[in-house]
């Protein structure tokens, strides 16, 4: 059985998200934390929440997971209103969060075995995402022999496990090594293809969510707004960050994501305060 085969197992790929009208804000806070956000993601589409720390991005993601409920608006998962975290939503955050005392295999296999279902169905499904995410045959390696790279790919697997519509990427990838933290992103982006969920990802890394995103949703702060939505229009073959294409789509959403953050006004104005003194000082000289 392959894991493409989850297509064809009763189950429907992927899930359709609306976000309607989502405001936030903590309790003992007066400000909003997140304000009038409205937006939609298709199924099996790929959507990256970029924006810089303080924009509300892993707050919108938490409330869209059914991890915290909003104080205004609504969240949608093919029509059913989300009221909680379910098994259709499965979240990965920047720390693998693996028992120390567990094999991979344990790990892989912990939310099947809650589920309460039959010892060999748990063996077939453990091998199968262990080969999907390229940790073939360490099912009996404890998760702290691992390499924090790996460690992730058993997290990933562990998500995988009992067959989620959405997977939610709260910068799983940002504690990893370069060349790891790219090989995971693009693995990632394989793997919900091949299998059929939806993705939505939470970074600041402009190239990862060039590597993984059919589209950035740009967040402004101050409150948390949608300032801009940027198409990542790009054939797989066409994300490595070397590629022209992958460039100039980082480039457009680099100023997209400038603009959110008032960087670029900041840059304007700094260089305009650099013309002036270069100008003075010219004139005290004559």
């Amino acid at each position: 059985m392959t894991v493409a085969s989850d297509r064809h197992r009763g189950r429907k790929p992927g899930a359709h998200i609306a976000v309607t009208g989502v405001s936030h804000r903590f309790r003992r806070n007066a400000t909003y934390a997140l304000t009038d956000v409205d937006f939609e993601i298709q199924p099996c589409e790929a959507v990256a929440l970029v924006g810089r720390s303080g924009c509300g991005k892993s707050t919108l993601l938490h409330i869209m997971s059914g991890l915290t409920a909003p104080t205004k608006g609504e969240i949608r998962l093919d029509g059913a209103l989300v009221k909680g975290p379910s098994p259709e939503c499965v979240v990965m955050f920047q720390q693998p969060h693996l028992f120390p005392w567990m094999t991979v295999a344990q790990s892989v296999g912990l939310g099947l075995k809650f589920a309460g279902r039959p010892k060999k169905e748990i063996e077939a499904r453990v091998h199968e995402l262990l080969a999907l995410v390229e940790l073939d045959g360490y099912e009996k390696r404890n998760v702290q022999e691992l390499s924090g790279g790996q460690q992730q790919r058993v997290a990933l697997a562990r998500s995988l496990a009992v067959h989620p519509e959405v997977l939610f990427l709260d910068e799983p990838f940002s504690a990893l090594d370069l060349v790891t933290r790219r090989a995971l992103q693009q693995d990632v982006r394989r793997i919900a293809s091949e299998i059929g969920i939806t993705l939505v990802i939470v970074t600041h890394d402009i190239p990862e969510a060039v590597t993984m995103a059919d589209r950035a949703i740009v967040m402004a702060p101050n409150p948390g707004r949608i300032f801009d939505i940027v198409p990542i229009d790009l054939d797989d073959a066409d994300r490595s960050e070397r590629s022209a294409a992958a460039q100039a789509a980082q480039e457009r959403l680099q100023k997209s994501f400038e603009g959110a953050s008032g960087r670029s006004v900041e840059l304007a104005a700094a260089r305009l305060a650099g013309v002036e003194t270069l100008r003075l000082a010219a004139a005290g000289q004559r």
